[in-house]
């Protein structure tokens, strides 16, 4: 079935498409917000939810936290996806951006784990699954229903305008974080002020529902309706329209997998990196990320208009290349700007450690030998190390032993250090660091520097355009419109929910592990690379088409 012969039915105005696009586009910002917020948050949703004396323990939870969000899309998208092929796109997706406003104002109701327990971070991963099951059916929703009001000719540059809204849900959880810093004094936000954000998706839900309830159908669908050309079944279609099972695979690995590694590499990783290892002020990582990401919105748009004109694989082909090329290169640069002086403390002074079951657990919540706790601090510290098998020669051998640059210290006799006191131990090894030229302030690099940071993440933000902006347009064409809703959600929502859902998860546990800041690194590589042969083998070349039996 071609989808020309279905668009034919009804021809939307150009004001009708204008409003399509924009509350499309800004019920879209909103659930991404939403969904965003949790993120932006991170560190305070750990202490608030899932405290820890290990505090690489509690940020991994939050990250876990985060990840069980992404591992319901799928479900979201199954259930969302069958009702979006059989009741239509304008109801189903409402339904979805009122369950993800429910959910998120009820995370910043949820009492702290101080007051109620570990009832606390239940209440919140349930809040976390209602905004999977959500998120799983809004993209779906709302990229099919712009592309079946868009002329073939634009459909990439219209459907952009919802790959620009997911960043802008970014940027706009960047926005009223820095307001309500702004606002609200230091200790109280972080006590109580960090809630309002939540909240405010109450008010966000209102604007939503306002404006998609004033949209119609898609014609599209109001087409195969009338005709009577509607799926009796369009989950179990999705696995039996022929050719489909091969699109599917490239829709989640050649599509879906590097983009959603992209972005979150570029955008979550980018800020936690700041954050955390780089040591960079909480406020003025929040300034530099919304800079970026207001600027590089505007990629997504031009990435699509170019898809209309050169194809959809192009785009996505050159992007991947470029990221294998340029990912590792760029975070140096972001690092050697954000704070040089590690950098220099490293190689002047290198840490080396020793001792017996020399390893690191970031998931548990003591380690099981005084080595893995040295660890456990050094990785809290943000500081690389190296695990050597032997101690200093004039140290016994089972000792701990740290070494920094020319400084060695037997841990394990003496009374130099209390293993059992977390904080006064860390204290002691953040002593030692600073002595031997390590520096643990919160950095404000100059102007220079700030810019130069901003201007790499824009090159990050180009990359995740190339493999995102036309995405929309592209995974509409790729399936008959009577099973698409279920067909391009399911692929799109196991890929981004699974492959970049729990990459900050992953990242941050093989950063733990290694004691490398760009370790984690590695995963979206691999991801891309796989990613990429997959594109290059199944995209199809040439200009854009519609869907039809006879291309597929």
């Amino acid at each position: 079935m071609a989808e020309g012969n279905a668009t034919t039915h009804h021809e939307p105005s150009p004001q009708e498409v204008r409003l399509v696009i924009a509350a499309s586009s800004a019920g879209t910002v909103f659930e991404w917000y939403d969904f965003f917020i949790y993120g932006t948050l991170a560190t305070l949703i750990g202490q608030a939810f899932f405290p820890a004396d290990n505090e690489t323990l509690s940020i991994l939870l939050v990250w876990a936290g985060f990840a069980v969000g992404f591992g319901f899309r799928p479900l979201g998208a199954i259930l969302f996806g069958y009702l979006g092929d059989k009741l239509g796109r304008k109801y189903t997706f409402l339904v979805t951006v009122t369950l993800m406003g429910i959910a998120t104002a009820g995370v910043g109701l949820v009492p702290s784990a101080a007051s109620i327990g570990l009832l606390a971070p239940a209440i919140v991963l349930l809040f976390r699954v209602l905004q999977g099951l959500a998120l799983g059916g809004e993209y779906g929703g709302a990229a099919i229903y712009v592309a079946e009001h868009a002329p073939p000719e634009k459909r990439g540059l219209y459907t952009s305008f919802i790959q620009a809204s997911v960043v802008g849900g970014f940027v706009l959880s960047i926005i009223v974080v820095i307001a309500c810093r702004a606002l609200i004094p230091e200790d109280q936000f972080a006590d109580w002020g960090w809630r309002i954000p939540f909240l405010l998706s109450i008010v966000l839900l209102l604007i939503s529902l306002w404006m998609r309830l004033k949209l119609s159908e898609s014609p599209v669908f109001q087409a195969m309706k009338a005709e009577g050309k509607m799926s009796a079944n369009p989950f179990k279609e999705s696995f039996t329209y022929p050719g489909n099972k091969k699109r599917i695979f490239i829709a989640l690995f050649g599509i879906t997998g590097i983009l959603t590694t992209i972005w979150y590499t570029a955008f979550f990783s980018g800020l936690s990196f700041l954050r955390g290892p780089m040591r960079m002020d909480n406020a003025l990582v929040e300034w530099i990320l919304l800079i970026a990401g207001t600027i590089a919105m505007g990629f997504y748009i031009v990435v699509g208009k170019w898809s209309d004109r050169v194809g959809r694989k192009k785009p996505i082909v050159l992007g991947a290349v470029a990221t294998l090329v340029l990912l590792f290169p760029v975070f140096w640069g972001i690092g050697s700007l954000a704070n040089p002086g590690l950098q220099d403390s490293a190689l002047e002074a290198p840490i080396t450690v020793s001792g017996p079951d020399c390893s690191f657990d970031p998931f548990a919540e003591v380690q099981a030998s005084n080595c893995g706790r040295l660890l456990e601090d050094l990785t809290s510290l943000g500081v690389p190390y190296t695990i050597t098998g032997e101690a200093p020669a004039s140290m016994p051998a089972d000792d701990v032993a740290l070494t920094v640059g020319a400084s060695a210290y037997a841990l394990g006799a003496g009374g130099m250090i209390d293993w059992e006191d977390t904080a006064s131990r860390r204290a002691q090894v953040q002593q030692w660091l600073e002595n031997d030229g390590y520096d643990f302030s919160r950095q404000h690099p100059p102007v220079l520097n700030i810019l130069g940071i901003i201007g790499l993440l824009l090159v990050l933000g180009v990359l995740s355009a190339l493999t995102y902006g036309s995405v929309a347009a592209l995974l509409t064409e790729m399936f008959p419109p009577q099973i698409r809703y279920s067909s391009m959600s399911i692929p799109y929502h196991i890929g981004a929910g699974y492959l970049g859902g729990f990459l900050p998860l992953i990242a941050g546990y093989i950063v733990a592990t290694t004691g490398n800041a760009y370790a984690g690194l590695w995963y979206t590589w691999a991801v891309v690379a796989f990613g990429l042969a997959v594109a290059w083998w199944g995209l199809p070349d040439g200009p854009p088409r519609d869907f039809s039996d006879e291309h597929s």
